[in-house]
């Protein structure tokens, strides 16, 4: 048989010999394509059912949240969160220096993902999963090619999940990616992050925090945070104005310019044109299904700039292939949606027919900037869309007995609650906390229990936990 094996650079040969013809061609029962959350899952599924799998990524296995996203950023704010009880709880009898040394931080940050890839590919090729290194093109419906040699499946499955978006400015190559911004060797004296999505803010608190002296965010739109509930993004514009950051909304950035060791970002505001000048500036404008390199077109795979077309059952428009997770139009781009709809996938493949539909429950979101902000379910301007008629909760909590305890000001909750029923429509919190109670919001509103039925649980006390009653 022609063995392959996996080098650093590459998939090769390891009789050396040239791919000669069709026949020649490595076929699998399954090729997934993509190594992180929506695709690992689908290749060990298949695998422990005996199929012949190999798994292929370009970049080291384990995908943009384990090395590139949302577990490396949280290891460095769980060091900022240092600096921050520090400084809510100065003159409450905590009395202590912080400071924030950040290339132990990013060695901190590095024991977790440095071990990630080794990790993961050594429990792929357990499974007996052929691990491979490049970048994969379709060829043709059920053939791929990658670093020159041709693969061909009787089923692919596609995980390559989000890139930065291109965003056609002057200078748009001198942006360092959140990638970069992970990786950095030393802090930046002045950061300005373009956008003011969840990578802006939370990277953002995390310089400012780290000893930063100027960080600026400059947001297009009216405000930061487009699909957060306004008045808490309100409140955690006043906290992060607070911490020394400089956020300035209606801000459209026209061009990056290279000046002498730093940058000059040009950008435009409805009263003229402004510049800003820093040590780094950070591309934080959001990320795009990262699907150009496939040539889907070859395989018959339909897609747009959302992404991957895709039915309820995770399949795309070519019957072989399936998509899950941030490279597919489906749900929201979250990890462990990306994970759930992998779990379909493996689902369906197996059961060789379109036997379960994703269904998304209500899926909770945080933003990890100190303050947290936490959503789920309908916001107010959506459950008036639907002609829902609700009550909404609303209050600001800092002199609640859980916000006093830690020194925190910025804090309060909007819970939205339908007339009648008592059906939650909606929470949306702001505060130490929120990351773990609005997981409780989604659990109850997934279970459909009411307002009162929370009312009626008792909640360890004093914790987070026990405010929620009190939010309803």
């Amino acid at each position: 048989m022609y063995r392959l094996k996996v080098h650093e650079c590459g998939l090769t040969a390891a009789t050396g010999r040239k791919r000669k013809n069709m026949s020649d061609t490595k076929r699998f029962d399954l090729i997934v394509i993509g190594g992180g959350t929506g695709g690992n899952g689908v290749a060990r599924m298949a695998a422990n059912a005996g199929w012949s799998v190999a798994s292929i990524d370009s970049l080291p296995f384990g995908g943009t949240c384990a090395l590139r996203g949302c577990d490396p950023k949280k290891m460095l704010i769980a060091v900022t969160e240092g600096v921050e009880w520090a400084r809510s709880l100065d003159g409450k009898g905590l009395e202590a220096q912080t400071s924030i040394d950040w290339p132990n931080m990013i060695a901190f940050k590095r024991t977790f993902t440095d071990a990630m890839p080794g990790r993961i590919e050594g429990g792929l090729e357990k499974a007996g999963i052929t691990v491979l290194h490049g970048e994969a093109r379709f060829t043709g419906r059920d053939r791929i090619e990658v670093n020159g040699e041709t693969l061909s499946a009787r089923h692919f499955h596609i995980a390559t999940g989000a890139r930065p978006m291109t965003l056609n400015i002057p200078g748009e190559e001198l942006l360092a990616t959140s990638t970069d911004f992970l990786e950095l060797p030393e802090r930046p004296d002045r950061a300005v992050f373009v956008g003011g999505g969840f990578i802006a803010m939370e990277f953002a608190h995390i310089a400012k925090r780290a000893g930063a002296r100027e960080v600026t965010v400059l947001e297009m739109m009216e405000r930061p945070l487009g699909n957060f509930d306004p008045d808490l993004v309100a409140i955690l514009s006043e906290a992060t104005a607070d911490l020394g950051i400089d956020l300035r909304t209606e801000a459209k950035v026209l061009k990056i310019e290279k000046n002498g060791t730093g940058f000059t970002v040009t950008y435009e505001t409805p009263t003229g044109v402004e510049t800003v000048g820093c040590d780094l500036v950070v591309h934080a404008t959001g990320r795009v299904p990262n699907i150009d390199h496939l040539n889907l077109e070859a395989a018959g795979v339909e897609y747009s700039r959302k992404g991957i077309k895709v039915s309820p059952f995770m399949r795309t428009t070519n019957p072989a292939i399936y998509a899950a997770g941030d490279c597919a139009d489906s749900g929201p781009n979250l990890t462990p949606v990306s994970a759930n709809e992998g779990r379909i996938v493996g689902k369906n493949l197996l059961a060789g027919k379109d036997e379960r539909e994703v269904n998304y429950p209500p899926i909770p979101s945080v933003v990890f900037t100190l303050p947290q902000v936490a959503s789920v379910g309908l916001s107010e301007a959506a459950a008036r869309d639907k002609g829902l008629d609700f009550d909404t909760h609303f209050d600001k909590t800092a002199g609640w007995y859980s916000s006093l305890r830690v020194g925190a000001k910025h804090t309060a909750y909007k819970v939205l609650v339908e007339k009648g029923t008592g059906k939650i429509l909606g929470a949306h919190l702001i505060g130490p906390g929120a990351e773990e109670q609005i997981n409780l919001f989604a659990m109850a509103m997934a279970a459909g229990l009411t307002a009162n039925k929370i009312k009626g649980i008792i909640f360890a006390y004093p914790s987070f936990a026990s405010d929620i009653g009190s939010m309803v």
